[in-house]
């Protein structure tokens, strides 16, 4: 007899993740649970970081049939309902039901669903490892990971595929399906490590958790968003900016970044002696100094110290410089967007200063000549151009 695997503990690994999903740390749900960290971590590998569908019944998501839902449905089919009225009763779409019956009433069974014999053949099903579209298909996989070494993200590897190959449909993936072969290496022949080229770097998944809010810091004598003009909102026209620092290890070095609303085209400020107002002064007017009018409407930043000179460089914007409400990093959406891409090059907790300014151009290239979904696909470089030219 050979050696048996490892016993599922469903009931224990149902409150582990519970605790996790309501967002208790991986230690503390071990402790509660009664398992070592261990168990826990290799729980998250297995599953990529997201609760497996093999959980306790109390546990799994309403996306799936439960086995109450099962047994109402037998009740009801047995009473002669249709399809419409089962559903209607069990608050489920008909396609949900008729899908149901479809799959788990089989011929030897002579038209009578038995609700637990269906449900144990839904588990069954869930259990059943499949191989991964990428797995089966080298070509697909070799494109899929050339373009995660270029930093790729998911979604934009997925809208290349069914734009570069339109008559190839079995190629036209979702991004999720990247994800999970990321995630999920076996079933796709993905490396894991290829998870350190996603924005993030993670190599688990991780639920979104709501920030905790900032309080103002610094509240600066200028013109506020709110006198702004419209089309800066809608994002009408090229020129309108949005600004700000990401900072290094003990905020002791500093990055400038830039980003035009219109057309996402991003800019850095090489700042290597530091981020003082006077610094920061000088690298705004050197690179907007080189830019076009049409190119240099407004200016939005938030109120840090670092533009207290902000009055030397208004001049520079047709519309000037205006500041968001403190605390309201929302304020500025394609900037905070911009500085998470950013973070991927320049980690944080690290010396910002050791970049040179050769580093900053090839990182402004590579986004700048990077696909985005908000232009339809195209490239900021492109828009940017084809904006001041015309």
């Amino acid at each position: 007899m050979g050696r048996r695997g490892r016993k599922r503990q469903l009931d224990v690994e149902s409150r582990y993740w519970q605790l996790v999903l309501s967002g208790v740390g991986t230690v503390e749900a071990c402790r509660a649970v009664g398992i070592t960290r261990k168990t826990g971590y290799r729980w998250r590998a297995e599953s990529g970081g997201l609760p497996p569908m093999r959980l306790d019944e109390s546990a799994r998501t309403n996306r799936y049939l439960s086995l109450l839902e099962r047994q109402r449905i037998a009740t009801l089919r047995g009473q002669g309902l249709g399809i419409r009225e089962i559903a209607r009763r069990v608050d489920r779409s008909p396609s949900t039901v008729s899908r149901e019956l479809r799959r788990n009433l089989l011929p030897h069974d002579r038209n009578r669903y038995d609700a637990d014999l269906a449900h144990a053949r839904a588990r069954e099903r869930a259990r059943r490892p499949r191989r991964g579209r990428l797995l089966d298909d080298a070509d697909l996989r070799a494109e899929i990971q050339a373009k995660l070494e270029l930093e790729w993200s998911p979604e934009q590897i997925a809208s290349h595929l069914r734009q570069a190959f339109p008559h190839r449909p079995q190629w036209h993936v979702c991004h999720e399906t990247i994800y999970q072969g990321l995630y999920h290496s076996a079933r796709s022949g993905l490396s894991r490590t290829l998870t350190k080229r996603l924005r993030t770097g993670r190599p688990l998944r991780k639920r979104r958790r709501r920030p905790d809010q900032r309080r103002v810091r610094f509240i600066a004598p200028a013109v506020m968003i709110d006198a702004r003009p419209d089309i800066v909102a809608r994002r009408g026209r090229l020129g309108d900016w949005e600004g700000d620092l990401i900072v290094g290890r003990q905020s002791q070095s500093a990055i400038g970044t830039l980003v035009d609303r219109a057309s996402r085209v991003v800019k850095l400020l090489h700042l290597p002696f530091g981020h003082s107002a006077q610094q920061v002064c000088d690298q705004l007017e050197a690179v907007f100094g080189v830019l076009p009018s049409l190119a240099r409407m407004s200016l939005t930043w938030d109120q840090g110290s670092e533009m207290a000179l902000h009055d030397q460089i208004a001049d520079l914007f047709i519309d000037g410089v205006f500041f968001a409400h403190a605390g309201s990093p929302w304020m500025r959406p394609t900037n905070e967007n911009t500085n998470g891409l950013l973070r991927q090059y320049f980690p944080k907790g690290t010396n910002l200063s050791v970049h040179g300014p050769e580093v900053l151009r090839a990182v402004e290239d590579r986004l700048n000549h990077r696909p985005r979904k908000t232009l339809g696909w195209q490239t900021p470089a492109a828009v940017f151009a084809r904006a001041v030219s015309t």
